[in-house]
């Protein structure tokens, strides 16, 4: 691998490991706030919002690691395939987690498909791109990506049905 392939990418990093470093502050906002209105459930912040933050530092890992000097195919490969199995691995623990919460929570369709389903394919897409980046670097490098890119739209999602969520069951709270 080329150097310059990586140069290319430089500023795509340099920009999606910012936003991703700002949005997890930003969520951090959104717990406090939560918290000090005594709205968030300990239960609920492990299933719905650590994911979030998980996602964002995955993101800002990645752009990271891309931005690292003197990176080889097999540095990528590897990093790419450690980040992809223990993406899907927490993605399977999410997804336990959901199972479990039905007591006090009945997950809909949205809660499945944002917390399991997108990131089983961003965390897929990424494995693969460990195992393809040997014969197709360039496509390995665009998977990348276009994971960094799904895993920061999965936490903006989710970041932004939590605050909805807590500000509508506030509003309900505080009616009833």
């Amino acid at each position: 691998m080329t150097p310059a392939l990586l140069a290319d990418w430089n500023n795509f990093y340099v920009i999606t490991g910012s936003a991703a470093a700002g949005l997890t502050g930003l969520t951090f906002v959104v717990i406090a706030l939560a918290a000090e209105a005594r709205r968030a459930s300990l239960k609920g912040l492990r299933i719905f919002v650590t994911p979030t933050i998980v996602h964002f530092c995955a993101v800002l890992t990645l752009a990271a690691y891309l931005s690292m000097p003197h990176q080889s195919v097999c540095s990528l490969s590897l990093g790419f395939g450690a980040a992809g199995i223990a993406g899907l691995a927490y993605v399977a623990r999410v997804g336990m987690g959901i199972a479990r919460i039905a007591s006090d929570y009945v997950p809909v369709h949205e809660d499945w498909i944002w917390n399991v389903v997108l990131p089983v394919i961003a965390y897929g897409v990424l494995f693969g791109a460990a195992c393809f980046i040997w014969t197709r670097p360039e496509r390995s490098l665009y998977g990348a990506a276009a994971v960094s890119l799904l895993l920061m739209f999965i936490g903006i999602h989710n970041a932004w049905d939590i605050a909805v969520w807590n500000t509508v069951t506030g509003k309900q709270g505080e009616s009833g």
